[in-house]
């Protein structure tokens, strides 16, 4: 069997994934760049789905700076709370939304450095906000990029920085903004951290970290092995 080059596994990658994934939809609902800067900072430690459950109440009351700090932070807390973390997402957005008036004339400004300088906004939601609402070239690790990166050989694992670094060396810059929404919904559907599966997850299996596979080929010998042993006790 031919060993590719890491150019041809990458591109390997991105054919199997623009084969899975040729549409690639924004997974937080959003109108405009305020409301995805938003539901960016609630998505912290909490899934798109339950994001998208609570931004149409919050959007509903305010779904701009200006209604936003006219709303106490007490407030906004008590819509968000199912999002957890709910005490410093709330300073956060009321916070960033009293700069985006005072600094930015109640406009989401179009630059990462302004962005990361607002509360609670770190270099991944500055991201991903400059990628998806801006389209300006990107690369947002979040943990289902930075674990796939690392079965895939493509990064060491040992940051996410790093991951980015890696990521943005590698893929096409035209390709970024999509890539990195294929890249989540792939390790989502195919390659989860738990419950990891060889036999579905082709691309780990075909191009995937050689130590990576035998760990994962050596935990299920020793799962098959118990089984094996149970049912032998059972009969």
């Amino acid at each position: 069997m031919k060993t590719l080059t890491k150019k041809e596994k990458v591109q390997a990658i991105m054919d199997i994934l623009d084969e899975l994934y040729p549409e690639v939809p924004v997974p937080l609902d959003h109108k405009d760049p305020y409301t995805l800067l938003v539901a960016v900072l609630l998505s912290a430690q909490c899934t798109d789905e339950r994001v998208n459950q609570i931004t149409p109440k919050l959007f509903a009351i305010a779904d701009n700076p200006y209604d936003m700090v006219s709303m106490s932070i007490e407030e906004i807390q008590n819509i968000i709370r199912p999002c957890g973390l709910s005490p410093m997402k709330s300073k956060g957005i009321w916070h960033l939304s009293d700069m985006i008036i005072k600094q930015h004339n109640g406009e989401v400004p179009k630059d990462f450095a302004a962005l990361e300088a607002m509360p609670a906004v770190g270099h991944k939601t500055a991201s991903v906000v400059m990628s998806q609402a801006f389209g300006v070239p990107a690369f947002p690790v979040d943990t289902h990029i930075h674990r796939l990166m690392y079965r895939w050989g493509l990064s060491n694992g040992k940051s996410v920085e790093q991951t980015e670094r890696d990521a943005k060396r590698l893929f096409p810059r035209e390709k970024w903004n999509d890539l990195h929404l294929q890249i989540i919904f792939y390790g989502r559907e195919y390659c989860p951290a738990r419950g990891f599966s060889l036999d579905r997850c082709i691309i780990t299996r075909e191009f995937g970290r050689k130590s990576f596979i035998n760990e994962v080929l050596k935990e299920k010998e020793k799962k098959d092995k118990k089984l094996a042993l149970t049912s032998k006790r059972k009969g």
